[in-house]
């Protein structure tokens, strides 16, 4: 069961509403974790409560799966009970109605994982997202948040920075996600292509990044909760071990001799695309499948096995002497 299912099913109804961020609070313990300050309209939850067993539960299977060692310090969520974060909470209601509406009675609400800096994470449970958190995605998927699907927090805590007391942050947040789009690599997009779309993704059956648009990244989305963690001081080598075996076995081919090859077929835009994201798997920016995958994306599957067996029959040809 995901955890926006568990979680519908143990907060009384499929959208939070204000009575209930007050019983929350009587349920919720009321110590203070010290991370963070009071003002922030955050509560500790306990251990053994149910929504907190749910999330960590779901937290470190996902890590478990990967074999990293982690452990979940504190879980708190954040009630919305000052007249701005009521009308806050209210906003996320009526948009996500609205949705609902235009979607024939599903808007589709999600949780997902938001990774950032103790200070990025505080920013958002006050004010919402910003430009800052925008531009800490590279802006290959266009003029957006991106978010992680509830089973994979590991993706995100690759952009959570370890803090001064050794810990990692998580925002879960819930998303309206409403009727989603494919966005291609390397969009421009801001907004949804037409009234027919709310958000995006990477993939419409395997969703890695949902994409929510700098245009609805402060009406679409409720930030919930904060899961603080410990975890090796790397992760994105155990993100990576988890892609490899889906990656594609071709025959291994010199990255900048595929480009010079590619150049012959596809447009200078595209071959430009090729060489930023080359680029960007050297700098470590990206693992080795996304540059695949978005290699795929640009080249096309039919074009790369061309390249490839013509580069493997010239390689046979030079070892045995053949012309």
């Amino acid at each position: 069961m995901d955890v926006e299912d568990s979680l519908s099913e143990n907060l009384s109804g499929e959208e939070p509403s204000v009575s209930d961020s007050e019983s929350a609070v009587s349920s919720c313990s009321y110590e203070q974790f010290h991370l963070f300050d009071e003002g922030l309209g955050l509560v500790k939850l306990v251990e053994g409560e149910k929504v907190y067993d749910i999330i960590k539960r779901k937290f470190m299977m996902s890590f478990e799966r990967l074999g990293v060692q982690a452990s979940v310090v504190s879980i708190h969520k954040h009630v919305y009970l000052g007249v701005k974060e009521q009308a806050r909470l209210n906003s996320f209601q009526i948009y996500a109605k609205a949705v609902e509406n235009k979607c024939g009675g599903n808007a589709n609400i999600k949780y997902s994982w938001f990774g950032g800096s103790k200070d990025d994470i505080t920013k958002i449970v006050s004010y919402g997202f910003g430009l800052h958190e925008m531009s800490q995605n590279n802006g290959l998927y266009g003029s957006g948040v991106y978010l992680t699907p509830d089973s994979s927090p590991l993706e995100s805590a690759c952009n959570s920075p370890v803090d001064k007391d050794g810990l990692r942050h998580l925002l879960l947040t819930r998303v309206i996600m409403g009727k989603s789009e494919v966005v291609p690599i390397g969009s421009e997009q801001c907004q949804p292509s037409s009234e027919e779309f709310d958000s995006g993704m990477d993939n419409l059956q395997i969703p890695t990044k949902y994409i929510v648009w700098s245009t609805h990244m402060n009406t679409h989305t409720l930030p919930e909760y904060i899961v603080s963690f410990r975890a090796p001081p790397s992760l994105a080598g155990f993100v990576r071990t988890k892609r490899q075996p889906c990656e594609p076995t071709s025959p291994w081919m010199p990255f900048p001799v595929l480009i010079s090859e590619l150049s012959k077929f596809l447009p200078p835009q595209s071959v430009s695309l090729i060489r930023k994201h080359h680029e960007a798997h050297k700098e470590r920016k990206i693992s080795r499948n996304e540059l695949i995958q978005r290699l795929r994306h640009l080249a096309g599957d039919r074009l790369l096995i061309a390249i490839i067996k013509s580069f493997r029959t010239k390689q046979l040809k030079a070892r045995t002497g053949l012309k």
